[in-house]
């Protein structure tokens, strides 16, 4: 006889309830339970036979759905949830009315006061590579902050700060149109982990609240071209762009802010008069 069993998260996530991560949280805070039992990591069930429940409502097996995943531009104000009785409009509500019968969810989350690109699909392997952390998708925010950031704190972001336990911190940061001392309010940052609100907690910590946070890229994948409130179904090539490495960042952009020292100034001399003779 065929085996028929399959793991409990990823009928979760075919169910479309949420991805095969958050499936394994739901799991382990003891919101999911089999047959009146409470589930177990890595456990499997038969879709057939097992009667699965999560927060106490009966999940049912997914029937057969394609694969779909559309890139919308998020606004402001909308939340990514599939349900929110405080929230009637999410980001689902971007979605075409033609995808209106399939169950979607989010694969990358944005808060309500972000705004830019989020991916949308029904495939749950999909969502599972875009966002566990061992795949290191590369995503790329704008941010604006209230008040200018100074050019010589660059490193702080790079290093990181604790947080309730936690180290925030991203992988790339650079001023963008810095003013004459140095100084600029809007920055562009990259990142490939992602706790949730981790850019607003880190710069707030720093004590430079964000005014404006934008997500315009994920890997190759450009936001270019996609307006607010609206949406792109995507293609093979487009979807495995989303996984592609963005290109080298140039290396004087990461490195922590550069010594005012006499001899560091003479360096810096040289090497700028070097470049305007190339």
């Amino acid at each position: 006889m065929p085996d028929t069993t399959v793991r409990l998260q990823k009928f979760l996530a075919d169910a479309g309830i949420c991805s095969r991560r958050a499936a394994e949280q739901l799991i382990a805070q003891g919101e999911v339970a089999v047959n009146g039992r409470p589930a177990e990591l890595g456990q499997k069930i038969d879709p057939e036979s097992d009667k699965v429940t999560v927060d106490g409502r009966q999940v049912r097996a997914a029937t057969l759905q394609p694969k779909i995943t559309v890139a919308v531009h998020k606004p402001r104000g909308l939340i990514c949830s599939n349900d929110d009785p405080h929230n009637p409009e999410t980001v689902f509500s971007l979605l075409p009315p033609k995808f209106a019968q399939y169950r979607f969810f989010c694969a990358g989350r944005l808060d309500k006061d972000s705004e830019g690109l989020v991916v949308l699909t029904t495939d749950g392997d999909l969502a599972q590579r875009l966002t566990h952390p061992s795949n290191q998708v590369t995503k790329r925010y704008l941010v604006v902050l209230e008040r200018g950031f100074p050019r010589e704190k660059i490193h702080r972001l790079l290093n990181g700060i604790i947080a309730d336990g936690e180290r925030l911190k991203v992988e790339y940061a650079n001023l963008i149109n810095p003013g004459p001392g140095g100084l600029a309010s809007s920055l562009d940052v990259h990142m490939h982990h992602g706790k949730k609100r981790e850019i607003r907690q880190l710069f707030l910590g720093l004590g430079y609240p964000v005014k404006r946070l934008k997500r315009y890229q994920i890997g190759a994948f450009s936001l270019r071209g996609i307006s607010s409130r609206a949406g792109k179904q995507l293609s093979p090539a487009e979807i495995e762009s989303l996984f592609a490495q963005p290109p080298a960042v140039p290396q004087q952009h990461v490195k922590r802010a550069p010594s005012s020292s006499p001899r560091a100034k003479g360096l810096a001399k040289r090497g700028a008069s070097r470049k305007a003779s190339d």
